[in-house]
């Protein structure tokens, strides 16, 4: 017990490195933003991270899958990362490749997109069907009525998502003739100024996919976007054509994981510089399944080993498998 509460203690402000960021207060010889020896400029420098099979859950009902991601947890400027505040960081990628199921996305839709009390659609529901995607929903600037848009997607220039319509439907009849009968058009059938993200482009919606998912905001250049088996999949590029990030050694021996290398980052009352750490999953013949605002019932229901460098391998099993009352007492 007392082994697992230091380890807790010391380890935790890195379990939500993609996941939270914070900014508690804490009993310190200098404010956390403030300039030492370790952060001259008042801030604690980039976090490289790389990720490999995890099953993300960017909140307990959105969860997207890292197929493989390189990139770095950016601060905001004159700051640090904070796993207890989200906003505090970005991730900056060199090159992502994620997938996301539709269950996933029909949750993003209602909780985050479209969450606003005002927002012109609710009750959304997103199917895949063959290699197109369809969303029905109520449209609620028209009393509720039911609606189901059909499109194809596709990269813009800009590195934005297309999703070209193919089929429209209200109560069940063409949205052409619908149109026609209520007086509509397309932008007005989405008023997209109540969205952040989405946009209108003749008969086809434009969405940013810097910003349709919780934070921490993933930024990098969408180069790929297609659905495989059953699965949205997105590739990114980073924002230059070069990638910055230097290649990270593992030492863990890890197949699936989360790792942390460089920079300052403050979890809680704990600041640790010259991150090093892996999160590796203890059952890896599946994804590792990591959920960040539950990392400590993780974190107790597993274990950790130091590395000769200093660094920690900590070992967990996957949130869906773990005893949460036993995570949650540390027993």
């Amino acid at each position: 017990m007392k082994r697992v509460a230091v380890v807790a203690g010391s380890l935790a402000f890195l379990f939500t490195a993609v996941a939270c960021g914070g900014q508690q207060t804490q009993k310190q010889s200098s404010p956390p933003n403030a300039a030492s020896p370790a952060n001259p400029s008042g801030g604690g420098g980039e976090v490289n991270a790389i990720m490999k099979n995890v099953n993300y859950h960017l909140t307990d009902k959105i969860i997207v899958h890292i197929v493989s991601l390189n990139g770095k947890l950016t601060p905001k400027p004159g700051q640090i990362v904070a796993f207890d505040d989200r906003q505090s960081f970005g991730i900056d990628v060199d090159f992502a490749s994620v997938t996301l199921n539709t269950t996933s996305l029909t949750n993003d839709l209602n909780d985050y997109v479209f969450a606003k009390p005002d927002a012109p659609f609710k009750k959304l529901a997103a199917i895949i069907e063959g290699d197109q995607l369809t969303v029905k929903g109520l449209l609620v600037s028209k009393g509720g009525i039911p609606f189901s848009t059909t499109g194809t997607l596709a990269v813009t220039p800009q590195g934005m998502i297309r999703v070209h319509t193919t089929k429209v439907e209200a109560l069940h009849l063409p949205v052409k003739g619908l149109m026609d009968m209520l007086g509509l058009d397309t932008s007005k059938l989405v008023d997209t100024n109540k969205v952040e993200g989405v946009s209108v482009d003749k008969n086809d919606l434009i969405l940013d996919p810097q910003v349709l998912l919780p934070p921490p905001q993933l930024r990098g250049r969408l180069t790929s976007i297609k659905i495989e088996n059953g699965q949205i999949a997105l590739a990114f590029a980073g924002k230059e054509e070069k990638g910055s990030l230097q290649p990270l050694t593992n030492t863990c021996g890890a197949r699936n994981y989360l790792q942390f290398q460089g920079g300052t980052v403050r979890f809680g009352k704990l600041t640790m510089d010259q991150t090093d750490l892996v999160l590796l999953d203890m059952q890896p013949a599946d994804p590792f399944d990591f959920a960040m605002d539950h990392y400590k019932e993780q974190l107790l229901a597993g274990f950790s080993k130091m590395t000769q460098q200093g660094g920690l391998c900590v070992h967990m099993p996957d949130y869906g498998k773990i005893n949460r009352h036993a995570a949650r007492h540390g027993s």
